[in-house]
């Protein structure tokens, strides 16, 4: 009878099952139906690498908008010329690695072949999964210690077994002040602040309309679709998407809006609705407080905890997101790798991926010259 070893794979085979891996985990991955290379992309991937002394890490180069008024008539342009500003945004890159290793032969009940295949599966969602939050706690500046449910991440005393250890960690940073938006059901659309938030200020219609006016004035550059429209995607909990079609003006702007019948965006059950230019898509990883703790006063503010003034309102932070609002490094294909232990009587499999998130920022003319988020707006409401 002949036996297969699935150790003595050949490069091909590997190689092979490796791409059809990352292609799996590119699909379960929400964030990356977002992603391209160009400049019109809301995450931008970037795939070539500049070499430093440090050793690699991956570049985009923000080029701002011209601010003078050129020259008149017949008056000499020579030497007046603009000079055109550009920043760097430099996206450090590390390596996220998961592993599958069986108890053994008897104690599976189990063929290698099934061992392999439920591997690779569960492989793939892990590492789309952690992908996903790594990027929706970049654009909303949450620590990696913290889950998108606002719980605190548990602690190891080893080195390298939290996401916070990643090489990027240290380059999230918090919503920038004329890019950190909450909506008061009374006032309107006014500066974040997680403390001020209380139970009324939910996701409405009208928070949607005004935010994106605000966008547009603020020169936050959406993503052209056809015809040259700019368009802009809103990321949302699923809370916050069950308060908008509860919202009389979101109910009727949808239903009239949108194709008849029961294809309808709001009658067939799908996550992404348009209204007014923006696409609303519910997911689970838009950063939230349903995990975090119930404080007091004391605690307002502070990491894990739920929002208000006395810390004990749970709310979410909704990202209004247009062009480059997210630079990733995803640098070349997983290695995996197929290992047996004790005398070949348990089977390992690793996937390791080499990546990295940042958020750009830029200098912002329209706010007198301040350091700004580049492409988007957070916006925090109560659930």
């Amino acid at each position: 009878m002949a036996l297969t070893n699935f150790a003595a794979l050949t490069n091909e085979q590997l190689t092979a099952w490796s791409r059809d891996f990352w292609k799996v985990a590119r699909n379960n991955s929400f964030i990356n139906q977002f992603a391209g290379k160009g400049q019109n992309a809301l995450v931008q991937r970037v795939t070539d690498l500049t070499k430093t002394k440090k050793g690699t890490r991956a570049v985009i180069t923000l080029l701002a908008d011209m601010t003078g008024d050129g020259v008149t008539g017949d008056n000499t342009l020579e030497n007046n010329e603009e000079r055109l500003r550009s920043d760097d945004i430099v996206i450090e890159l590390d390596q996220l690695r998961f592993a599958n290793r069986s108890k053994g032969k008897l104690a599976d009940q189990k063929s290698v072949v099934n061992f392999r295949a439920n591997s690779r599966d569960k492989l793939a969602y892990a590492m789309a999964d952690r992908c996903d939050q790594l990027a929706f706690l970049t654009l909303s500046g949450v620590s990696y210690a913290m889950k998108t449910n606002g719980a605190l991440r548990p602690t190891s005393p080893q080195a390298g077994l939290e996401l916070s250890d990643l090489e990027f960690a240290s380059d999230v940073s918090a919503p920038t002040a004329n890019r950190h938006k909450r909506w008061d059901a009374t006032n309107g659309l006014v500066a974040g602040d997680t403390t001020a938030v209380v139970a009324a200020d939910t996701l409405s219609y009208q928070a949607i309309v005004e935010l994106k006016a605000y966008a547009k004035e603020s020169f936050l550059r959406g993503i052209r679709g056809k015809g040259g429209q700019e368009v802009y995607h809103m990321f949302v909990t699923p809370t916050q998407m069950s308060k908008l079609k509860l919202d009389s003006d979101f109910l009727a702007n949808v239903r009239n809006a949108g194709v008849r019948g029961q294809s309808n965006s709001l009658f067939a059950g799908t996550t992404s609705v348009m209204v007014d230019g923006v696409y609303i898509h519910e997911y689970r990883h838009v950063f939230n407080t349903r995990g975090a703790t119930t404080g007091t006063s004391s605690n307002a503010g502070a990491a894990g905890y739920k929002w208000g003034a006395d810390a004990n309102i749970d709310g979410a932070r909704a990202l209004f997101c247009g062009a480059q609002s997210l630079g990733m490094a995803d640098i070349g294909n997983p290695e995996i790798v197929e290992e047996y232990f004790d005398y070949k009587n348990q089977h390992g499999i690793s996937i390791g991926k080499i990546l990295g998130f940042r958020k750009p920022k830029f200098i912002s003319d329209i706010h007198g010259g301040a350091t700004e988020d580049f492409g988007v707006i957070a916006l925090d409401t109560a659930l």
